[in-house]
């Protein structure tokens, strides 16, 4: 007997069959919005049968509901479906020095629930307790059955080192590298969790649903407390062989046009970060203990100092544009993060820095998501693999 004709070998089967044309019927719900099961057949292709047996497997599960029903000119009522959106819940958490961004999502994208809150932890455990606690807290409010949580998703700075469950090069966090940390999270959750740099999510978010929307190659520029770099090639995060593809940070800084060269030199991020753009307020004789933020809403108010060290960030990020332009080729460049977010402040002095110092353009913008970027990233990672689990534990 061949090995055609050993039943063992088929590749398909009846179970499996139907479960494809269940998943392509949901897939196409959550595409499109509510459908009837004549709308539904011409779509997929499948036959009319095929959908009602569907689609009542489907109800039966909890994963679709009516939706309404619709009267034509001619011919019987018809009856519309779309997906439950209780069906399942994806949560979104974002891991900041300053800030812990939580959310948590229905199956069709709508937040149910968010909390922000003040990160004043000083110890990777503490960082830890208050993620599960705030996350928790959360869930137990908003209405949602804990065991509908299908997933999580975690954004934060560094690389994240999945065989070892640790993160890598995080300078901002205290002792995050810690082993372990995660793990804790996932006990105290009782979620699955998944862990992705912050820049990415950034990225993720603002293609999806911000200034990316439609791009080819887009990249998301995050400055803040750090510098990093997150690159959509197509719709697709990429990251690298290790992970570290736009750990741009850690490229060498030797002085830009008009500032003393350095022997040894400094990096990027170091030259770019919230505490370069204090230091450098104070050296042009801001006055107090200026915080980043300070100093850009004293430029907006005119003070002279604040606007000299704003021109210099500028420059300073143009250099960052030059190198991501000359590495990825990008259609478009959002300047996002907690300093990035200051546009309107920083574009111009980085396009005349950026004429000045390559040949290579790439189109700037800021960001249209805000602070907002790396959560909704996170939510919409976490909503993928939700819809997915939620469709492979269905009873």
């Amino acid at each position: 007997m061949s090995s055609s004709d050993d039943p063992t070998e088929q590749p398909w089967s009846l179970p499996r069959l139907r479960s494809t044309n269940e998943r392509l019927l949901l897939d196409r719900l959550h595409a499109r919005g509510a459908a009837s099961r004549a709308e539904l057949a011409r779509l997929t292709g499948l036959s009319k049968p095929t959908v009602s047996s569907a689609l009542a497997s489907l109800e039966q599960s909890g994963l679709v509901r009516e939706a309404g029903r619709i009267a034509p000119a001619l011919g019987r009522t018809a009856v519309l479906y779309e997906p439950d959106p209780t069906a399942g819940y994806a949560l979104g958490i974002d891991i900041g020095r300053s800030w812990l961004r939580v959310a948590l999502a229905d199956l069709s994208g709508t937040v149910v629930a968010r909390s922000d809150v003040r990160n004043r932890a000083r110890s990777s455990a503490a960082i830890a307790d208050l993620v599960a606690a705030t996350a928790g807290e959360l869930i137990a409010s908003s209405g949602a059955a804990a065991d509908k949580v299908a997933h999580a998703v975690v954004g934060t700075p560094g690389i994240y080192d999945a065989r070892s469950g640790q993160v890598r090069f995080a300078r901002n966090l205290p002792g995050w590298g810690k082993a372990g940390l995660f793990d804790r999270i996932r006990k105290d959750l009782g979620v699955p969790l998944s862990v992705h740099n912050d820049a990415n999510l950034a990225a993720l978010g603002e293609y999806t649903s911000g200034a990316g929307a439609g791009s080819r190659l887009f990249v998301y520029l995050m400055a803040g407390t750090g510098l990093g770099v997150g690159v959509v090639n197509e719709g697709r995060l990429f990251t690298g062989a290790h992970g570290g593809a736009g750990e741009i940070g850690f490229v060498p800084w030797f002085g830009g046009p008009g500032e003393p060269c350095r022997d040894k030199p400094e990096t990027l991020e170091s030259m770019t970060s919230g505490h370069a753009v204090t230091e450098a307020a104070r050296g042009f004789g801001m006055k107090g203990a200026p915080t980043a933020r300070r100093v850009f809403d004293a430029a907006r108010a005119g003070d002279p100092a604040a606007l000299r060290a704003v021109e210099l960030e500028g420059s300073r990020l143009a250099h960052a544009v030059a190198v991501v332009t000359a590495l990825f080729d990008p259609d478009l460049i959002v300047l996002g993060g907690g300093i990035g977010h200051s546009g309107d402040l920083l574009l111009r002095p980085l396009q005349d820095t950026l004429r000045s110092i390559t040949p290579l353009r790439a189109r700037v913008v800021g960001s249209a998501l805000g602070d907002d970027a790396v959560l909704l990233g996170a939510l919409a990672t976490a909503l993928d693999a939700a819809r997915d689990l939620t469709f492979e534990s269905r009873s």
